[in-house]
């Protein structure tokens, strides 16, 4: 389902600022307008659909409305007349993810099987990029025989929108159970919806979590590096798509390792991972140097992103966990907005190297403050 959904979404998004400037004449802020919008707007819901899913002790009705939600709605940016049309559109898409997003994930970690919690949700991240890796390419082939052939192309990712929604309806439904009253307050709870706080450990990982994403910028800005470096449009675009298939390569076996060595030794290892490659885009130069480290780049997320999944899910009672998830992708969706007017306004004051140095040091921050706080280990699977 993740690798049909991002192929479909892959292959529309690296367009969108040719199509909204070229073809439909829109200036530049309005890349900024339409992408910023979307990202609030899934970062936002993605808190109310998870705490709306404990609620109402469903995950799947939500999962599958997003998702065909997003199927419905993309293919509709081929009739655009203007920049407008695309920013509601994408918004509308968004909203799809906000709604998906915290309920999804809670049904992962109900289905995952015991002790395997981190290799689940690494095969989901690295089936994820393996559809990031292949929506690209194959809008490049699309437009290879079909030059400029924008908007046929949007139109035909309903098929495998489609194809992921149908997917999606052969998985069981995973009923979390209702709070006990250890999970609520006040004693009248008859509906046992879930009132209490989020638990102490999974607070400060959070709170740990936002110093890093604060230092965790877009990865355009590693792609205008290595444009400036000399590589061009047609590298970036290919170097885009092997970082993705590394990543589906390596993210269920990071994710498996988190199961056996523990996801706080996986998270402190990326991250600090994460600040060397940082460092080697601030004072490397050669359009080599930069390609090697924007490959290594692709081993911090796969060690990374299954672990982090897995330990809100340790962190978390069953019928708190997708209020959790939803909690966790606000954190790094309001932090990536931070990051990124960061980023740009020190790259723009200071250099290059200054803005990535910035992220590399809050990394290590961020690295060291997990790995002293001891309440934040394998927690619940274990």
């Amino acid at each position: 389902m993740s690798l049909l959904t991002d192929a479909a979404t892959e292959a529309v998004y690296p367009l969108l600022p040719v199509f909204i400037t070229q073809v439909l004449g829109g200036p530049p802020i309005a890349l900024g307008i339409v992408e910023g919008a979307a990202d609030a707007t899934s970062s936002a819901l993605k808190v109310f659909a998870g705490r709306w899913s404990d609620r109402l002790g469903a995950r799947k009705p939500m999962v599958v409305a997003g998702y065909a939600l997003s199927t419905l709605v993309r293919p509709f940016m081929g009739l655009a007349t203007s920049w407008g049309h695309v920013f509601a559109i994408r918004v509308t898409d968004r909203v799809g993810k906000g709604l998906r997003g915290a309920p999804r994930d809670a049904m992962l970690a109900a289905l995952a099987p015991p002790g395997e919690r981190g290799r689940v949700f690494g095969y989901h991240w690295g089936m994820d990029h393996a559809g990031a890796a292949v929506g690209p390419l194959l809008a490049t082939v699309f437009l290879w025989f079909s030059p400029d052939n924008y908007r046929l192309l949007f139109g035909l990712t309903i098929i495998p929108g489609a194809l992921a929604v149908m997917t999606l309806l052969r998985v069981p439904e995973t009923v979390p159970p209702r709070a006990s009253s250890e999970d609520t307050a006040g004693g009248g709870n008859p509906s046992g919806l879930p009132i209490a706080p989020l638990p102490a450990p999974l607070k400060r990982y959070l709170w740990i979590l936002s110093i890093f994403t604060l230092g965790n910028s877009s990865d355009a800005f590693l792609l205008l590096q290595l444009s400036q470096a000399g590589v061009p449009l047609i590298g970036l675009t290919a170097l885009w798509s092997a970082q993705h298939a590394i990543k589906a390569l390596l993210s269920m076996r990071g994710g498996a390792l988190s199961d056996r060595m523990g996801r706080r030794t996986l998270i402190v290892s990326g991250w600090i991972l994460y600040a060397i490659v940082y460092a080697g885009f601030a004072w490397s130069t050669s359009m080599e140097a930069l390609i090697a480290w924007f490959m290594l780049y692709s081993v911090y997320a796969a060690a990374v992103e299954g672990s982090e999944k897995a330990l809100i899910a340790d962190l978390t009672p069953d019928a708190m966990r997708a209020t959790a998830f939803g909690w966790h992708a606000a954190v790094q969706g309001f932090g990536a907005l931070a990051a990124g007017l960061l980023f740009g306004l020190l790259w723009q004051a200071f250099g290059a190297p200054v803005a990535f140095m910035t992220g590399a040091a809050l990394a290590l921050v961020a690295a060291l403050l997990l790995g002293l706080v001891h309440d934040i280990h394998r927690g619940r699977d274990h």
